[in-house]
């Protein structure tokens, strides 16, 4: 049996490798879920999942909320009432059909978004500070790498993770994040 060939080995990620990946989820995974739990006192992860949507698409019907997150229409709309109840989502006509309600963030659901994601930033933000200035500069291309190379959730639906609301903010410079 022969040696495997040099291109075959680095085709193939090492343990080392995988167990590194592993570590460093477990620690994005807690940076996220203090994040939501900075905001879990006023929304629940499902209302959360609806303002960081309409925070990243801009403003939504009530049908492409649902299908957002995978629910049936009346169980959006239960949701979208709470919220707006709650003064964090703003719904009106649409001005172009009449038969949809438009949602959008209120000031304060913007807020609520804004300090989730802030919190986020400022706990990446220490954790980096923490490693050497030639590690971080070596860790955006590997991450960058990483995510493209993973495909499982493309940018424009991280949103529904509460992951993100980049995708919005470069593409609709009104929204700060």
């Amino acid at each position: 049996m022969s040696p495997p060939h040099p291109a075959e080995d680095q085709a193939h990620p090492s343990a080392e490798q995988i167990d590194a990946v592993l570590v460093a989820c477990r620690a994005l995974v807690a940076v996220a879920a203090q994040s939501v739990a900075s905001v879990e006192d006023r929304v629940t992860l499902p209302q959360l999942r609806v303002l960081v949507m309409i925070a990243s698409r801009g403003p939504q019907n009530l049908a492409s909320v649902a299908a957002g997150l995978g629910v049936h229409a009346s169980n959006g709309t239960r949701m979208c009432d709470k919220l707006v109840n709650a003064g964090l989502l703003h719904r009106s006509d649409d001005p172009t059909d009449r038969r949809n309600l438009v949602l959008q963030l209120t000031p304060s659901g913007q807020q609520l978004v804004d300090s989730m994601t802030e919190h986020r930033r400022t706990a990446i933000a220490k954790v980096l500070a923490k490693m050497p200035a030639q590690l971080r500069s070596d860790l955006v291309p590997a991450l960058l790498a990483f995510a493209k190379s993973a495909q499982e959730i493309p940018p424009s639906e991280a949103w529904a993770l509460g992951w993100t609301t980049e995708q919005h903010r470069h593409n609709h410079s009104s929204t700060s994040v």
